[in-house]
């Protein structure tokens, strides 16, 4: 059985920086199947466009028809010569950002690469896979296949009986405030979201169930929040549970085919054989992009909606309060001040939509930490030079 703790989830990296990718020194995805606690800057780069030569895992197939996005003018703010461009490219060095792409009323505004990457790769969404996860339970619903957001989550999952989730409901699950107890420091080989990936699964169970259904709880459910990957984990076996059919096969279904996606994905499996619901989802640049504009158009696709009416207005709205004062947490959707929304993975992924300015960014990188306040930071006054360049188009 392998031990090793999957790369995106669990690093809080000590590891110096490496080389950039030549033919001579690009890592064997082979040597890669260890702790990622060692993984080199190099290492970080190759893995995360390469994952599934490194990981087993399903492919989302895509459709027939790939849905363009059509290239507008370049924002006039980020133009050769202007501070912002000067701003842009430290941004995408400081960043070690990947990919960047930048929608604007549905029309391409901005597009970069880095890091040896093009259009026609893969990069590794972390976190941001919480959010497409989301969606599926809101397409399980307007599918018939969940009843109810106040539903227990036992109904669906009944290893989950005799344990701390008994009388929590998807709601809670999908907002984290199910009360039960985690711990997702990085840092810490002790950690739920370290000890997630190597404890023993119990014979015959799913490997998610198996560790969540040990958790004490810790407050009464819908009155703690606590960020837990392990939950989304568990809103992935809710829905192939409901809707048996496989998390793969239901997003291409409902989504990736009938959508347009330009690219198939691909999303890696635990012990179990089942999809890692709350990170490890492979996708094209433009296709996040694609996927933003999908919910910023409030799910519809061929002018029907594909989750029940209402939907994407809950899942972006503050549901929850968080750690942040400027930010709270809705149906596995950062909520920020001012309407605009975001999911966010670890090593830099981004995926920001701005309703009111008709707006999708996202961003896939390499940061050398899977998390910091300065990069953060950093990503926030990008944005803010995004949304000014468009407030300034607006003006005119």
């Amino acid at each position: 059985m392998r031990r090793f703790v999957l790369l995106a989830v669990i690093i809080a990296v000590c590891a110096t920086e490496g080389a950039p990718q030549t033919s001579t020194n690009r890592p064997d995805p082979a040597t890669l199947r260890r702790s990622s606690l060692i993984w080199t800057q190099a290492e970080r780069e190759f893995g995360f466009a390469h994952w599934e030569s490194i990981y087993s895992g399903r492919t989302v197939p895509r459709g027939a028809q790939v849905r363009e996005l059509p290239t507008g003018a370049p924002l006039a703010a980020l133009r050769p010569g202007t501070s912002g461009a000067e701003a842009l490219e430290r941004f995408i060095v400081d960043e070690k950002v990947a990919g960047l792409i930048v929608l604007h009323n549905g029309v391409i505004r901005l597009e970069r690469y880095g890091l040896g990457y093009s259009r026609s790769g893969r990069w590794i969404s972390q976190s941001v896979a919480k959010s497409v996860t989301s969606t599926l339970v809101g397409v399980a619903m307007k599918d018939g296949f969940i009843a109810s957001l106040d539903d227990p989550v036992t109904k669906y999952i009944p290893g989950l009986r005799d344990s701390a989730y008994d009388g929590v409901t998807i709601r809670q699950v999908l907002t984290m405030t199910s009360g039960v107890k985690w711990n997702e420091d990085y840092t810490d080989p002790a950690s739920d979201v370290a000890r997630f990936y190597v404890d023993p699964v119990e014979p015959g169970m799913n490997a998610t169930v198996s560790y969540m259904r040990k958790l004490p709880r810790e407050a009464p459910p819908g009155t703690k929040w606590v960020y837990k990957t392990g939950e989304t984990h568990l809103l992935g076996v809710l829905v192939t549970s409901a809707t048996k059919q496989t998390l793969a096969e239901y997003l291409s279904t409902n989504i990736w085919a009938p959508y347009g996606m330009e690219q198939s994905a691909f999303w890696s499996t635990d012990r179990s054989h089942h999809e890692l619901a709350g990170c490890c989802l492979q996708v094209g640049l433009r296709d996040y992009a694609r996927y933003g504009q999908f919910v910023l158009d409030g799910g519809r696709i061929n002018g029907r909606s594909i989750v029940p009416d209402g939907w994407f207005e809950a899942a972006t709205r503050r549901q929850a309060d968080t750690t942040s004062a400027d930010r709270g947490y809705g149906y596995q959707w950062w909520t920020m001040n001012g309407g605009a929304f975001a999911a966010i993975g670890i090593y830099g992924q981004l995926l920001y939509i701005d309703p009111a300015r008709r707006l999708v960014v996202a961003i896939n990188s390499a940061w050398p930490v899977a998390t910091g306040r300065e990069r953060s930071a950093a990503r926030t006054q990008f944005l803010n030079l995004i949304t000014a360049a468009v407030d300034t188009e607006g003006k005119r």
